[in-house]
């Protein structure tokens, strides 16, 4: 039987982070208003895997150096 959404263990808090807010706040530290770029066009189930692969690249790619 497939768990439902509540009986889901938070993945933030699996992470070490009370919620979303605190778990982007923690990107932001490294990589400044980029975060808020690639959560507007990512969804949030790419948060731990996408999200962070996709700053990664933005940052390799030196265009959003002023963002930071």
């Amino acid at each position: 039987m497939a768990k439902t959404l509540e009986s889901k263990e938070c993945p933030y808090r699996a992470n070490g982070f009370d919620n979303r807010k605190a778990y982007l706040d923690s990107l932001r530290e490294d990589y400044g208003g980029l975060v808020d770029i690639m959560t507007g066009i990512l969804p949030e189930s790419e948060d731990f895997d996408g999200l962070v692969s996709s700053l990664e690249d933005a940052m390799d790619s030196g265009e959003y150096d002023d963002l930071i």
